[in-house]
């Protein structure tokens, strides 16, 4: 089940666990600055748990650690996954099995509805605007930029990539990924793992694992 908050009014501080960010390549980087201007978490570590060979180096002045050594810091500190692809489930599976719990990244220009709520381990990015009574799910990524509106259901693992523009009462199943300037209308449904293409405009429902793209949206693969 996921872990809900929702977003205070004011933007106190309210988890100021020692924080390592999952990833170690760009959009890592980008979180890591995100991070440092909230001011809520202490950046800690990078972790990596495909290429060993990227462990005892920094990134942005942090060390970069092997996954199997975050159980040694179960209950001290908290996570977030930095891998833009929705495949991000297995690794965030993994940390959650070593005892990590996943903390909420949210930039202070991000404005999102007191009624909204975000699941543990969700990245919201500058300018992002969430609506009203809208739930998001764990380890979502809201890159720069993104609208998403009143009444929408955005499940776990989804991707919304810079300048998407989630209408109202839409639903979004799990691990799909949303391209960057995409648009989805009011009350359309957007199946689990299907793909969006950039530019696209969705006007119809996305069956689950399809790649849609064009205006309007159109199958193309699945």
């Amino acid at each position: 089940m996921p872990t809900w908050t929702q977003r205070p009014v004011e933007s106190a501080a309210v988890d100021a666990t020692p924080l390592a960010i999952l990833g170690t390549h760009t959009f890592a980087e980008e979180v890591a600055d995100l991070v440092e201007q909230i001011g809520e978490h202490e950046l800690v570590a990078f972790v990596e748990n495909w290429d060993r060979e990227r462990t005892g180096r920094t990134v942005a002045g942090r060390p970069v650690i092997w996954v199997d050594e975050l159980a040694e810091h179960a209950g001290e500190w908290s996570a977030v996954c930095a891998i833009g692809s929705p495949e991000r489930r297995g690794y965030c599976e993994q940390v959650a099995g070593l005892g990590v719990g996943f903390a909420r990244v949210i930039h202070p220009s991000a404005v999102v509805a007191p009624s909204a709520r975000l699941g543990a381990g969700s990245i919201v990015s500058p300018g992002v605007v969430i609506g009203a009574h809208t739930e998001i799910g764990e380890h979502v990524i809201l890159n720069r930029g993104v609208l998403v509106g009143h009444h929408t259901r955005v499940g776990s693992c989804v991707t919304l990539s810079p300048a998407a523009n989630v209408a109202g009462c839409v639903e979004i199943g799990d691990g799909a990924y949303v391209g960057m300037g995409a648009t989805v209308i009011d009350r359309r449904k957007i199946g689990p793992g299907a793909l969006v293409a950039a530019g696209a405009v969705v006007v119809r429902d996305v069956p689950e694992a399809v790649r849609v793209q064009g205006v309007p949206a159109r199958a193309v693969e699945r």
